[in-house]
């Protein structure tokens, strides 16, 4: 698909020396970490006064016919990974439409090794973003010099917008509460539930005194991972599971009523959960490798040991030869989860050092300089 696609659609030629704003260009009303990315870049570029409108660009299946013209002058930064990248620009008419446009891309991959067809998107772009010293290393392998860490502009939201409460979320009031939230579309494998659940089960059994709330979406499209999800869960009382759809707010909300945010991932890009619950001044348990690394440090969060393994499960999109990922200690989590229920001063701490951390490593200001050194004004 990604390399048919490149022979259709037109790539970037020489990129001008200065843009009129920029244009987002994506799954911009999608359900998933990287159209949440679009619109954080599109309201951080609207409080610079230089978002020049929106427009749908990837798959068939996932963004509509693109109907207008895009903004005289303005850049189009593109929030589409790269092997969709050149499907995307292939639905564009009229072919000439990006002619004359710095073109940049905003991608975001889970491994140190990239896939092949990535390379074929990367020719359609001046410069890459990536949101985390992790993704630009894999990115810099396919194209040299051409990389730039811009973090997700997160701070773009702040104060962010929290709706609900225990009460409303049928949370019991005096209780431990462990959260872990996740997309089964964004891999069931690398998110790592499962060993969320061990996890809590390790640290608590069947004690009422503390309960695991799983907050996944995705539950229909992928019945045999959450099929695997429940059987873990068994029939524990300490455990719920929560699929109803939910607002950011709700979700900010459902984080703000907890004691612990819980990512016992393999691997992640950048981590938006993890980040989110840091900024909210939430204390963060998480696998301490990848992406997250650059906005959680062992003095602000509750960094999980592990082993490096070859990467397994059923996602295709992950086999690459010679690829590994992350296995967490199961022990060390459960250690971390009792340490926290036993001291809620070291809870109050641990938050409040997160938050100050997140604060400083995910600063803005990498985005203005991108900007300037990209010519968007």
């Amino acid at each position: 698909m990604t390399r048919v696609a490149s022979f259709v659609a037109q790539r970037p030629g020489p990129p001008p020396a200065h843009s009129n704003g920029a244009v987002i260009a994506g799954d911009i009303d999608g359900q998933n970490g990287i159209a949440a990315s679009g619109r954080m870049l599109g309201a951080a570029l609207a409080a610079r006064g230089l978002l020049r409108g929106t427009m749908p660009l990837g798959l068939p299946s996932v963004a509509p016919d693109y109907m207008g013209t895009p903004a005289p002058d303005a850049a189009i930064i593109a929030v589409v990974n790269a092997p969709y990248l050149p499907v995307g620009l292939s639905r564009l008419k009229p072919r000439g439409m990006l002619r004359g446009r710095r073109m940049i891309g905003v991608w975001v991959w889970e491994l140190p090794r990239v896939p092949a067809d990535w390379a074929i998107g990367a020719r359609f772009v001046h410069e890459i973003w990536a949101p985390t010293r992790f993704t630009a290393e894999a990115f810099e392998t396919i194209a040299p010099g051409r990389v730039r860490l811009v973090p997700y502009p997160l701070l773009t939201e702040l104060p962010f917008a929290v709706s609900g409460n225990r009460e409303s979320f049928n949370l019991p009031a005096d209780v431990f509460i462990v959260l872990t939230i996740f997309n089964l579309s964004s891999s069931c494998a690398r998110k790592n539930p499962l060993g969320a659940i061990a996890a809590f089960k390790a640290a608590f059994g069947s004690s009422r005194d503390a309960l695991l709330v799983l907050k996944l979406t995705g539950h229909a499209r992928y019945e045999n991972d959450f099929n695997a999800i429940r059987a873990a869960a068994g029939d524990a009382p300490n455990i719920r599971i929560i699929t109803e759809t939910m607002s950011e707010a709700a979700l900010h909300g459902l984080m703000a009523a907890s004691d612990v945010v819980l990512s016992l991932h393999r691997a992640e890009g950048f981590g938006l959960i993890p980040a989110t619950a840091a900024l909210l001044g939430i204390p963060v348990v998480a696998t301490a490798y990848s992406g997250n690394l650059d906005f959680m440090s062992p003095d602000s969060s509750g960094l999980v040991q592990y082993r490096m393994v070859p990467v397994s499960g059923p996602d295709s999109i992950y086999k690459i030869p010679g690829a590994q990922w992350a296995e967490p200690d199961i022990g060390h989590a459960a250690a971390w989860l009792r340490r926290l229920f036993d001291d809620p001063a070291l809870r109050i701490s641990l938050g409040t050092a997160g938050q100050r951390h997140a604060l400083q490593a995910l600063s803005l200001a990498q985005l203005d300089a991108a900007l300037a050194a990209n010519g968007i004004t």
